[in-house]
């Protein structure tokens, strides 16, 4: 039964919650309905009901009958809304480094840069901070976001200039556009020591209503010999983070982008990174 029993002796606030409970299981109730569902008097529950609609707790409608009032319905929603990226993303970012035992970055894209956080072995997470950013067109994460985001950034990437860092590095406009084209096929990205010698990274997006709105990133020493390992955590990582986003459902594209890997595509990017 919705509502609680209400007895003698008990306080003004266990006969509201009562009240208020009895809308669980009906959008909309009678006065007599209320008086029935929370073993009230009808001179109380009539007392207790117009006193709520009059604190805009519930709603009287034209016919006498009550229903809880949109400000309520409002509260309630906050408390169930999904998780932000912030909150969850951290969680995520340390499970991931955890379980591969790897160095993991979670980024996103902005403007020209990647802000992000990261977990290493056996040290907590990061938090953003301002200073916290990468060059795009040098990371892994960097690389993964512009492929799946609008072209103008790319293009407004390309106008501003990309700095070499080292030998690897893209630094050819050309040759950057032909790169996030691959990365898109194949749905993730990698850095070969483009950024340091030495520290090389794969990548994949994370999706939310069929955008990438971050990446998810492990450092790996032999992208060739770890891809397979690596991606298949990534896809892992990158989903579950995108269903708690979308308050636990799975979004179709990481499904699509992040569930699958094209051998042939995958071939090319390794190829393209090297």
């Amino acid at each position: 039964m919705a509502g609680n029993s209400t007895g003698p002796g008990q306080s003004v606030t266990s006969r509201i919650a009562a009240i208020l409970l009895a809308f669980t299981d009906s959008d909309v109730h009678s006065l007599t309905e209320i008086a029935r569902l929370t073993r009230l008097p009808v001179s109380t529950a009539h007392r207790l009901a117009v006193e709520l609609a009059a604190t805009d707790f519930l709603e009287r409608d034209a016919s006498g009958r009550y229903r809880v009032a949109p400000s309520l319905r409002h509260l309630g929603a906050a408390g169930c809304r999904p998780p932000t990226l912030a909150e969850r993303g951290s969680f995520v970012l340390d499970d991931l480094s955890t379980a591969t035992h790897r160095t993991a970055r979670l980024g996103v894209l902005s403007g020209t840069v990647v802000n992000y956080i990261e977990k290493r072995p056996h040290r907590p997470v990061t938090s953003f901070d301002a200073a916290a950013t990468l060059p795009a067109h040098a990371t892994a994460l960097g690389k993964a976001m512009l492929a799946f985001s609008p072209l103008r950034n790319v293009e407004r990437l390309i106008a501003n200039g990309l700095p070499e860092f080292t030998k690897n590095t893209i630094t050819a406009p050309d040759q950057l556009r032909h790169s996030v084209a691959l990365i898109r096929r194949a749905g993730f990205a990698v850095s070969v020591g483009e950024l340091e010698i030495g520290s090389n990274a794969v990548a994949m997006p994370v999706f939310s209503d069929r955008h990438a709105i971050a990446a998810l990133e492990l450092q790996v020493s032999d992208p060739g010999q770890e891809l397979a390992t690596v991606t298949a955590a990534l896809a892992m990582a990158c989903g579950s983070l995108a269903r708690e986003l979308r308050g636990g459902s799975q979004d179709e594209l990481s499904r699509e982008r992040l569930g699958q890997t094209n051998p042939h595509n995958a071939l090319m990017v390794l190829d393209a990174a090297f």
